[in-house]
C-alpha cells in the first residue's frame, strides 16, 4: 500500500447517507461524492490545534467568514479495534461541513495522527447556498427523479473505474446501484447524464473506461 499524507481528494461510494421518510437521500447527501481529507501523523498535541487553525485559513480563502464557523462535539474517547480517538465537527452557519479526528494507537498512545475530512460538494453547497439538486445535477436536476440522478452519477464512477456489474463482489455494488435507476426515466438513454458525470469524476483522477463504454454498459444492464 502506498503511503500518502496531506490534502487528499478521493471519490468515494457510501450507502450511509441520511434519508427521508420516502427513502430518498436528504439534501446534502449523495451515494458518491468527493471526500477531501488531510491525513497527517503528528508528534505533539499542539500540532492538532495548528492543523485546525490552518483549516480555518483555507475556509477563509474559500469565502467562509470565521465568525460563521463553529466547532462542536465532546472529548469522549471512542475505540475501534486498535484505534482510539476523539471527533469534533464543524459547521458553516447551519450546515455541517466536516470533522476533525484525533487518532492514536490504543497500545501506543504516543503514535498520533489527525484526519480532517469534508465533502467537496457539501463545501460548494455551503459556499453558494444553491439548491442542492441544482448544484449537483445542474440542467438535469428536473429531468429525472433524484434517486435516478444519484444512481447514474454513482454508476458512472464505478463503471469508469472498471467495476462492471456482477452477481457478487465489487460488481454487485454496481448492479445494486444501477437497479435503482427508473427504467422510464432512462428509456431514451443515459448518455448525456453519464457524459456530464464523467467530466466531473475525471477532474479527480484518471479513469479506466471511456464514457461511451460506461453509457453502453449501463444501458445494457438496464435492459437485462
Amino acid at each position: 500500500m502506498t503511503y500518502r499524507s496531506g490534502f487528499l481528494p478521493q471519490p468515494v461510494v457510501r450507502f450511509t447517507g441520511q434519508r427521508d421518510a420516502s427513502g430518498d437521500l436528504r439534501p446534502g447527501f449523495l451515494t458518491s461524492f468527493v471526500n477531501v481529507s488531510r491525513v497527517q501523523p503528528i508528534q505533539h498535541m499542539d500540532e492538532y490545534g495548528g492543523i485546525l487553525d490552518g483549516w480555518f485559513s483555507v475556509l477563509s480563502r474559500l469565502g467562509f467568514h470565521a465568525r460563521h464557523i463553529s466547532v462542536h462535539g465532546t472529548l469522549t474517547t471512542w475505540k475501534r479495534r486498535q484505534v482510539e480517538g476523539i471527533t469534533l465537527r464543524f459547521k458553516h452557519l447551519d450546515l455541517p461541513v466536516g470533522d476533525i479526528v484525533l487518532l492514536w494507537n490504543a497500545d501506543n498512545p504516543a503514535r498520533l495522527a489527525v484526519d480532517l475530512g469534508t465533502g467537496l460538494e457539501r463545501l460548494a453547497w455551503a459556499r453558494t447556498r444553491l439548491g442542492w439538486r441544482d448544484l449537483i445535477f445542474g440542467r438535469f436536476a428536473s429531468l429525472a427523479p433524484p434517486p435516478t440522478l444519484d444512481a447514474v452519477r454513482t454508476a458512472t464512477l464505478l463503471l469508469a473505474h472498471g467495476i462492471r456489474p456482477a452477481s457478487r463482489g465489487a460488481g454487485g455494488i454496481t448492479r445494486r446501484v444501477i437497479a435503482t435507476v427508473d427504467p422510464g426515466a432512462a428509456r431514451l438513454g443515459v448518455s448525456s447524464l453519464v457524459r456530464a458525470s464523467y467530466r466531473y469524476w475525471r477532474l479527480f483522477g484518471e479513469l479506466k473506461a471511456p464514457w461511451p463504454a460506461v453509457a453502453m454498459a449501463m444501458e445494457e444492464e438496464l435492459g437485462a
